[in-house]
């Protein structure tokens, strides 16, 4: 698609809190606020021309390979909030992208993501064929407090349970969607920990992708102020997310 008439470099977009994406309590789901993260990108993306169809005449995706988000609090049903969103760097193959949350001037949540340009089918990083000169970088201007960061998968782990990945998994790039993996993880988190808003950041890395019919294993670490999950594939990680509370 061309680039928007009404394209511009900082990005916002209202969404009203739906009871679909709310958990018992009435507040949004941590993966739901992952999707809306997600979608904000992606707007901005296709604004600027830069989008996933845009891309696919490359054969080029962009994939998210780290994350980290800091929640002060979780919006609730029927709240509007709006999500504002700009690149801080994009240079060859990889991107950083910021993201925030509010409910009228309050920041509630911040976001710092790193995407990688992907070719659907080599299935490896490669530098983005789309001009993007009109974006103006913000190198300067962050949204969390820290830094995503990389995170550490040795140690002793425990608490083994599989999942097999299915269809509802899948996501266009025919691999699973990047919030799935989170989905997972918290499916087997402590129930009152997370309807007691007690979360104060999540942070991802995603390292290698799944696919449809994957078994995988995923263990859990804790220390004190944190849990950590690894997802891995036959030995070999594929994911990791950081929970500290």
């Amino acid at each position: 698609m061309p680039i928007a008439t009404n394209f511009c470099s900082i990005y916002s977009q209202k969404w009203i809190i739906n009871f679909l994406q709310c958990y018992p309590n009435g507040f949004l789901k941590y993966t739901d606020l992952c999707n809306i993260l997600q979608l904000t990108a992606g707007s901005h993306a296709e604004m600027g021309g830069i989008s996933f169809s845009d891309m696919q005449q490359y054969n080029q995706a962009w994939v998210l390979s780290r994350m980290r988000v800091e929640i002060n609090k979780l919006p609730k049903w029927h709240d509007e909030i709006t999500v504002k969103t700009w690149i801080k760097s994009l240079e060859n193959s990889r991107s950083i992208r910021c993201l925030e949350v509010y409910i009228g001037t309050e920041k509630i949540v911040g976001c710092e993501t790193f995407w990688v340009v992907f070719n659907t089918i080599s299935r490896r990083p490669e530098n983005l064929m789309l001009p993007n000169q009109h974006f103006q970088k913000f190198p300067n201007d962050d949204a969390t407090s820290i830094k995503f960061s990389k995170i550490n998968l040795d140690g002793n782990f425990y608490n083994s349970f599989t999942k097999k990945v299915v269809l509802s998994d899948l996501d266009i790039v025919n691999h699973a969607n990047n919030v799935k993996y989170i989905e997972w993880c918290l499916d087997n988190f402590d129930i009152e920990i997370i309807l007691d808003q007690k979360i104060k950041s999540l942070e991802m890395n995603y390292l290698k992708e799944v696919a449809l019919h994957d078994e995988l294993e995923i263990k859990t670490a804790t220390s004190v102020g944190e849990i950590i999950y690894k997802i891995s594939n036959n030995d070999v990680n594929c994911f990791g997310l950081k929970v500290a509370i």
